[in-house]
């Protein structure tokens, strides 16, 4: 089938050069410029053949990682030594980073997924902190020069066109500056709008696969994530654009939103919890002063209803991530309320969210991103959203961060801080002032001790 298709593209090299001219429309980038060049279709073991030893190769990432590829290149290990694998976090196994094929293989993560936390926990696999809007100029400026992608699109339409699917953000940067693009071409990957598309002379290999998409079925909020939705909520006024994340408290956010009018949609990643209230007429983007009337997001992740409602709608734009975390845009949109997590937060305010202690568990992302870009925004709102405790009781508001522990949002980035216990709001107020208000919110059972742990350091103003 795709070679077929590719066939009947021989006969227009000689219009290429035209096409190069018309850059500077919305969304042409280099990779939507014919090159000329038409693409071998192999099978994954030949497509991967190129990847020589003490390269550096980049993986698609989140729902998008091309399993095929994936696999194909671990299974050259014994041909290998010293390839360096980048990415986002993926879905699935990565096998790459397993025991067994050490010197083979090495990781670095810009975001830590669980299929390689204890990898990276363990010292197998590295960790690279970096907002997530900046990710993209480590390629460009080539401090992580790229030799090799192994992407996953959707099949070419019948101008050529691929998609970069469901995973846009850093991927396009990543297949501009690669020297080789290998692409596992998936019929089952919905074809989505915005910068992800990609010419089909813009890749040197395509596999073809017929595969099911990576499937993240619906957390159900419990009443402890419900208490929270409801409070946020309550901060999200009409006509507000939202950020938010994947997760059982960002469905409880937005489950409490069916009554709201005129919202959109400006984040990183959205998953099944938006669909209802689009149908609903609550998601409406009318209210946005940038990309007004669309939804637009880096990445997304989800079930079969999810994947169904981006193919080819053309209400909602994949952009490239530094397109839609910058904060000098996010800020441009009124009313931005950008809704975040935390492993834990001290009393002034600190915001852990990528480790416990010493121990990385994901990763910095576009917290700080959208986080400052929504207190830059006119009627905007940065939003710290997490449970009093986790799961073994301890609580997550603390004196001190642990040891070891990353930062990722500073005491002077955070506004609001919601548990299901309420709603703490530190911007303007002193250290002290900021300890009380968290206090309030902690879990009752350890407020007392959070009080006398405190009561030392501001025994003159206690």
């Amino acid at each position: 089938m795709f070679a077929k298709i590719v066939k009947t593209f021989r006969h227009r090299k000689r219009s290429c050069t035209y096409r190069r001219s018309v850059r500077h429309y919305s969304y042409l980038h280099k990779l939507t410029v014919p090159s000329g060049t038409l693409p071998k279709v192999v099978t994954a073991e030949e497509a991967v053949q190129s990847i020589k030893s003490n390269e550096r190769v980049f993986i698609h990432g989140i729902a998008a990682a091309p399993r095929r590829l994936i696999t194909a290149m671990t299974n050259r290990y014994k041909d290998l030594k010293n390839v360096e694998v980048v990415h986002l976090h993926t879905e699935g196994k990565a096998e790459y980073a397993d025991p067994k094929y050490k010197g083979s293989f090495k990781v670095n993560n810009f975001f830590v997924g669980a299929n390689l936390r204890s990898a990276v926990q363990e010292g197998r696999a590295g960790y690279i902190p970096v907002f997530l809007s900046e990710v993209p100029l480590l390629f460009k400026r080539d401090i992580l020069p790229l030799d090799a992608a192994l992407i996953h699109v959707s099949p070419p339409d019948k101008h050529g066109y691929c998609s970069l699917g469901t995973s846009v953000d850093v991927a396009v940067t990543a297949v501009e500056c690669a020297k080789t693009v290998i692409a596992q071409v998936n019929p089952q990957m919905p074809r989505t709008h915005g910068d992800g598309l990609i010419h089909i002379t813009c890749i040197d290999k395509l596999v073809e696969v017929n595969d099911p998409i990576f499937i993240r079925e619906r957390e159900i909020p419990g009443e402890v994530e419900q208490k929270i939705g409801k409070f946020v909520a309550s901060l999200i006024p009409d006509g507000a654009t939202l950020q938010m994340g994947i997760g059982s408290i960002p469905d409880a956010v937005l489950s409490e939103l069916k009554d709201h009018k005129r919202l959109g949609i400006h984040t990183e990643m959205f998953s099944d919890g938006v669909i209802d209230l689009v149908e609903r007429g609550v998601i409406t983007n009318e209210e946005k002063k940038l990309y007004r009337n669309l939804m637009i997001v880096g990445f997304c992740m989800g079930t079969k209803r999810l994947y169904d409602f981006i193919d080819d709608n053309p209400l909602v734009h994949f952009l490239r991530i530094e397109n839609i975390n910058d904060p000098s845009i996010v800020k441009q949109n009124p009313k931005v309320i950008a809704i975040n997590s935390a492993i834990e937060a001290d009393l002034t305010g600190q915001v852990v969210a990528d480790s416990i202690g010493n121990k990385v568990y994901s990763g910095v992302g576009g917290q700080m991103d959208f986080m400052r870009g929504a207190a830059l925004s006119e009627g905007g709102k940065p939003i710290i959203a997490l449970p009093s405790t986790t799961s073994k009781g301890i609580s997550r508001i603390v004196p001190f961060i642990k040891q070891g522990a990353g930062v990722v949002t500073t005491r002077a980035h955070v506004h609001y801080v919601v548990t299901e216990y309420g709603i703490a709001y530190l911007y303007g107020k002193n250290l002290h002032q900021r300890a009380k208000e968290l206090i309030k919110i902690a879990h009752p059972t350890h407020r007392e001790a959070l009080d006398k742990a405190v009561r030392h350091e501001f025994s003159d103003l206690w």
